[in-house]
This record gives C-alpha cells, sequence and structure tokens, in this order.
C-alpha cells in the first residue's frame, strides 16, 4: 500500500478514535455466512470530519456501517450529518467482464470436481468444497447461517 493508506485490525476503540481523524473508510467485512459486524455506529458519524466518504464493501452481507443501506450505481451515494455514504450492492457489478473472469477462474476447478465426482463425493474429498456447505437435507451445517438466522445447527459430518 502506498504511504498515505493504513489498514488497521477493527475493534471498538480504535476504530472511534480513527473515524475522527480520516477522510475515507472503507469497510471490507466478511465474515463467510454470517452478517457483517456494525464497526461503525451510528454515534460515530458526528464525530467525523464533515465529508468523510464510508465506502461499505460489506453491504452484500447488511453492511458493517450502522447507517448503511444498498444503493445501486445509478444512484451510489447518499449523505448523512454530511458524511457521504458510497454502498453499492454488487460492487463488481461495475466491472462486469473483469469480475465474470475473475470469478469463473476462481471457481471452475471447484466445478469441475463437482461435475466429475458429485455433491457429496467431491464435498467429502475436499475440505473446501465441504466448508461451502450451508444447508444438507434440510439441515443447516454452517454456524454462521445457523446463528444469523436462529435455526437449529448439524454438523456437516452427521448428514454426509
Amino acid at each position: 500500500m502506498p504511504a498515505n493508506v493504513k489498514t488497521l485490525a477493527a475493534n471498538e476503540m480504535l476504530v472511534r478514535e480513527m473515524v475522527r481523524k480520516v477522510d475515507l473508510i472503507i469497510g471490507a467485512v466478511l465474515i463467510p455466512g454470517a452478517k457483517a459486524p456494525k464497526l461503525v455506529t451510528r454515534d460515530m458519524l458526528p464525530t467525523m470530519k464533515q465529508g468523510c466518504v464510508l465506502v461499505d464493501v460489506a453491504i452484500d452481507q447488511g453492511g458493517c456501517f450502522e447507517t448503511s443501506k444498498p444503493t445501486t450505481h445509478s444512484e451510489p451515494t447518499y449523505i448523512i450529518d454530511d458524511i457521504i455514504h458510497y454502498t453499492v450492492a454488487n460492487m463488481p457489478g461495475a466491472v462486469p467482464l473483469t469480475s465474470t473472469l475473475a470469478l469463473t477462474n476462481a471457481t471452475l476447478p471447484y466445478a469441475i470436481e463437482l461435475a466429475n465426482k458429485g455433491w457429496k463425493k467431491a464435498c467429502q474429498d475436499n475440505s473446501a468444497l465441504k466448508l461451502g456447505l450451508n444447508i444438507v437435507k434440510g439441515d443447516v451445517v454452517y454456524e454462521g447461517v445457523s446463528s444469523a438466522f436462529d435455526l437449529p445447527y448439524r454438523p456437516v459430518e452427521e448428514v454426509l
């Protein structure tokens, strides 16, 4: 990263301190299978510099800013307390060819394995595929999904 860019691991005290000093905050939180935690809360906005920009890359998982709401590429921003929010859902949609090629390159090996072995054998043989399972035969086998939707959890090994 350039010298003028700082990346930090988030904790509430550090976030509260840093939001007062910066011009741009990019929230990029991903907890697979679960909603993003709200790292920047509504009460922090008045402490920020006027015109500060919040970019919520986690918007497709519910957003990591309390004031986030999904927007579109045609109307990408809105302002709350003089803070500019950019919260476009499906941000890769702005570069469809590039994002499609990247996604295809990343997923094609898994698709081939699934096609050659079937889903059950492929998941038994490949732990990465097994980690991608959310529901098997009606049972929620991913703890993040179970927690997010308050549904009973069953370990994947019990249903494979």
